[in-house]
């Protein structure tokens, strides 16, 4: 068999991807699909939240790719290989990805991808996931993430209502993962000259200014909920190890010291926001990680996607990285409780403190964290961390479910 060109290596990881319009036609016209729905554990009778939605790149897309006429796909083995089926379902990933993790601890099914919509609002009701490989803030495909919220939510009042949709939309959460494509695809590789157009700090605000005007954009759809996730650390990516020719497993700071500079903005941004918008409960976290894929070519694995199951290590649960961009399923697990109990104080914003109990709440002690308490408060959440009042404690994603 011929050797495949390393062209095609690179227009799989960098093929852009289309707009919503070019989506809609190319699904239309009958493109075959993989599924990306699969069978989860059984959801709650009672779910914490109305619906989780989602909103981002490959980070957190569960299978809109796979009706995507582009080579930014994850629809073959050996993703999904530690997944609930073994098989690929389009999340790029051998296993789960964070917003399944947050799914299930919401008592909530897996959330399914926008264009895999069957066209029953029962399909909906529990969420969507709008978040799609190759996706940006600056790209033409971020906006079409939020015209995406819209039509659903459009289709929510024909179906329930003004009233209930608002009500809906009101309780449940939205989780935000973007931002890295605007660095990997367009900065970092100098697209339309973009290092000569703008300085670091000047391309960081221009992102988080956009994000925001979006952001905006969702409240004044009754959005209150969200969670925002910081970007990894690019500079560790095994893809930029390996362009860079670390040695050692040393992380590219430059690239580093930019990302690191977005979170900030974007943390920022969060607190303003909060400030900003009456009842608006935004959280910000952030992560950290380290180096070699489990599966792909070249030094840490950060030549050449991956694309063959003879390509992938034995344990992926060993590794931090299941691909030279994303990481395996035991890190999403990892991040998801992270960001559900934020066991890490340092790693989400804003900070807020808890009420112990309701003996608090007699001693005029306010309630910031919006978690509803039962009994003496650990009832409801047996492994709620509940902190001496006086301290202050991140709000965890189980705190943004009811004031």
């Amino acid at each position: 068999m011929a050797p495949t060109s390393p062209l095609f290596f690179f227009l799989l990881v960098f093929f852009p991807s289309p707009s919503l319009q070019e989506r809609r036609s190319r699904t239309s016209s009958g493109v075959l699909v993989a599924s990306s729905s699969p069978s989860p554990p059984s959801p709650s009778a009672s779910p914490l939240v109305p619906a989780l939605f989602v909103l981002g790149d490959s980070t957190v897309d569960s299978g809109t790719n796979n009706y995507l006429g582009t080579l930014a796909r994850a629809d073959r083995p050996p993703y999904g290989r530690d997944f609930d089926t073994h098989r690929p379902t389009g999340r790029f990933s051998n296993g789960r990805i964070i917003v399944d993790c947050l799914a299930i601890r919401l008592g909530l099914p897996f959330v399914p991808p926008f264009l895999g919509w069957s066209g029953k609002i029962e399909d909906m009701i529990r969420g969507v996931n709008y978040a799609s490989a190759a996706s940006g803030i600056l790209f033409s495909s971020g906006s079409d993430l939020i015209q995406q919220v819209s039509d659903t939510f459009q289709q929510f009042e024909l179906s329930l209502g003004e009233e209930a949709t608002a009500d809906l939309i009101s309780k449940s959460v939205f989780y935000v993962s973007i931002g890295s494509n605007d660095f990997i695809h367009y900065y970092l590789q100098n697209t339309s000259s973009a290092q000569v157009l703008f300085l670091p700090w000047e391309f960081n605000q221009l992102l988080v200014t956009t994000m925001k005007q979006a952001l905006k954009s969702l409240y004044d759809k009754n959005v209150r909920r969200v969670v925002l996730t910081g970007l990894a650390p690019i500079g560790c990516t095994p893809h930029y190890l390996w362009l860079y020719a670390s040695e050692n497993g040393e992380c590219v700071d430059a690239i580093n010291n930019v990302v690191m500079e977005f979170n900030y903005a974007v943390r920022y941004m969060v607190h303003e926001l909060n400030h900003e918008l009456p009842n608006a409960a935004f959280t910000f976290c952030g992560f950290q990680t380290v180096t070699d894929a489990c599966c792909g070519l070249g030094k840490y694995g950060g030549f050449i996607m991956c694309l063959l199951p003879e390509m992938a290590c034995s344990n992926a649960s060993t590794h931090v990285w299941w691909d030279k961009f994303h990481p395996t399923d035991a890190v999403n697990r990892i991040i998801a409780d992270d960001r559900w109990a934020s066991e890490h104080a340092s790693m989400c914003y804003p900070k807020k403190r808890i009420v112990r109990s309701r003996a608090d709440r007699s001693l005029g002690v306010t309630k910031t964290c919006f978690v509803r308490f039962i009994g003496n408060g650990s009832s409801f959440f047996p492994s709620c961390p509940l902190p001496h009042r006086s301290l202050s404690f991140p709000p965890p994603l189980r705190c943004l479910l009811e004031s």
